[in-house]
């Protein structure tokens, strides 16, 4: 089946408004992780407006399952990226006036940048997606650059009705289409919900989804393991060779 990875942001979001120890981090993505979720996808931002240093080197000693660190491709964070060593890195625009990532990374602007980036994590045994939207020119530029997969940034999809919802659908699976043709694995996430998720789930070629606030916030009302059995469900009707 298409794998999930569950971003776990906003239980630090809900713990750093009060700045206290409570929700526990760690125990969320322990509950994702038993729920059956295939990865536990944290973003670190410059600001540390919610996950944390610590958070991140503590996820990594405690996960049986795969750690996925979205980041900007600055200096700092690099370093500690390749000191702590997710699985993989997703690296993400970062805006530090934006409430939640807002588009995808212009790799194609910064290709040089990014190549020698996407090298050094390599070399550390860490595989680099590059988050973009649905776009030709950001797919090739993502292969030029060496990455090991795109995830395709699918809040446009999310937020489109009618037939510009259809049109959404077609440019991410073309951009699948590209991609997989340039030997990139291709993740999908943004604004997915139990609602919208199974037209992404069935288009031929993706491989992982990573949901975040749709989660946590179903999780107020119906619990974690509950909501991330929600998504598992949905995706389990659509195989990924399909």
């Amino acid at each position: 089946m298409i794998e999930l990875g569950v971003n776990i942001d906003h239980v630090a979001t809900l713990r750093e408004a009060r700045k206290g120890a409570e929700p526990d981090l760690i125990t969320a993505a322990k509950l994702c992780e038993l729920a059956g979720a295939h990865q536990i996808t944290v973003h670190l931002r410059q600001d540390r407006r919610h996950i944390q240093d610590r958070d991140v080197e503590l996820l990594k000693q405690v996960l049986q399952v795969r750690l996925n660190l979205e980041m900007a491709a600055v200096d700092e964070i690099i370093g500690i990226a390749r000191r702590i060593r997710p699985e993989t890195v997703c690296l993400v625009p970062e805006n530090r006036q934006e409430i939640t990532t807002e588009g995808g990374l212009d790799v194609a602007g910064q290709v040089g940048r990014l190549t020698e980036v996407t090298a050094g994590f390599q070399d550390a045994a860490i595989r680099v997606s590059m988050f973009i939207d649905p776009d030709p020119e950001q797919v090739d530029a993502s292969a030029e650059a060496g990455a090991d997969y795109v995830e395709l940034h699918t809040g446009a999809y999310a937020n489109a009705r009618g037939d510009e919802l259809i049109a959404e659908l077609d440019r991410i699976a073309e951009a699948t289409e590209r991609a997989l043709d340039a030997g990139l694995a291709v993740h999908a996430g943004h604004g997915l919900t139990i609602r919208n998720l199974a037209a992404i789930a069935a288009i031929p070629g993706i491989s992982e989804v990573n949901i975040g606030h749709s989660i946590i916030a179903r999780a107020v009302f119906i619990g974690l393991e509950d909501a991330v059995h929600e998504i598992l469900d949905i995706l389990s009707v659509y195989p990924e060779e399909a």
